[in-house]
């Protein structure tokens, strides 16, 4: 390591500037939907088994709910236009506009070039975690799914029931889709319940055990049609390791609620990014 410079703690010292202030980023009308949430009612219900996943569909306006009904477990979540899977949730873009971390009132945007909001949050059971000693905090949108490619680079061993695979036999499944082809879709996630951070010392990606417990949840409003993805993860509650066959892991729910009528009179599908795409030319 070379010698710091003289005035070393005068450049540590330069203070950071958001990259993206969101004063004037569209806001959700959260008080809309949180009324037209008490007056929603479920129309379907599924379940990602442990260490498995499942696909749902959630038509525009309506909301879903994510729900850990047994013991401690998290999952990651995929999302996707539902009648163009071109257009899939932006984690990174999601992190830039809102943080590491989501909860209540964050937004889950979508890729270039459409970059609008898919799903808005609504409620969320574990907002009162915020940020823990160590810098951990819940739903996190840093991590990238647990995957076999890195489980062989890292102990030289084949797992198929790793996040990454379980969300593309889902969509494979929900899209009749051969896996090699619904494998491209596959995209970073949002880790629900996930408790995560970075090491004050080495800036390293690091889990604890979830805070969920049984009957916490995560819901959501869907901006747009979506077909969404959810695996609960083979961690179970990522206390201590991924792709584990060992590790206590339990399903996690899925409720699909329409609103009643005229609950959302005024609210419109949001449009594609107004950006005329000539790139200069």
């Amino acid at each position: 390591m070379m010698n710091a410079p003289e005035d070393a703690e005068a450049r540590r010292a330069v203070p950071p500037v958001i990259c993206y202030p969101t004063e004037t980023l569209p806001q959700p009308d959260l008080g809309l939907y949180t009324a037209a949430l008490g007056s929603a009612r479920v129309t379907h219900r599924v379940t990602a088994p442990p260490r498995d996943a499942c696909a749902f569909e959630v038509p525009a306006g309506h909301f879903f709910r994510i729900t850990c009904p047994e013991a401690p477990q998290v999952g990651d979540l995929n999302l996707w236009n539902a009648n163009d899977l071109g257009e899939r949730f932006f984690s990174g873009k999601t992190r830039a506009l809102h943080g590491t971390h989501v909860s209540t009132g964050d937004r889950l945007w979508s890729v270039l070039p459409y970059l609008r909001p898919m799903a808005t949050i609504v409620a969320d059971t574990l907002d009162w975690y915020g940020i823990d000693a160590f810098g951990g905090s819940v739903h996190d949108v840093i991590g990238t799914r647990c995957d076999p490619y890195t489980h062989a680079l890292l102990s030289g061993g084949a797992y198929h029931h790793c996040c990454h695979s379980n969300l593309t036999r889902a969509l494979a499944d929900a899209r009749d889709l051969p896996l090699v082809e619904a494998e491209r879709h596959v995209h970073d996630v949002l880790n629900v319940f996930m408790c995560t951070g970075f090491t004050r010392d080495t800036g390293q990606y690091f889990m604890k055990a979830s805070p969920v417990r049984p009957g916490d949840s995560l819901t959501f409003f869907a901006e747009i049609d979506l077909l969404g993805a959810l695996s609960a993860c083979p961690g179970g509650d990522c206390g201590s390791e991924h792709s584990s066959d060992t590790a206590r892991c339990a399903p996690l729910d899925v409720e699909i609620l329409a609103p009643a009528e005229n609950s959302l009179n005024g609210w419109v599908v949001p449009s594609a990014n107004g950006y005329d795409r000539s790139h200069g030319r």
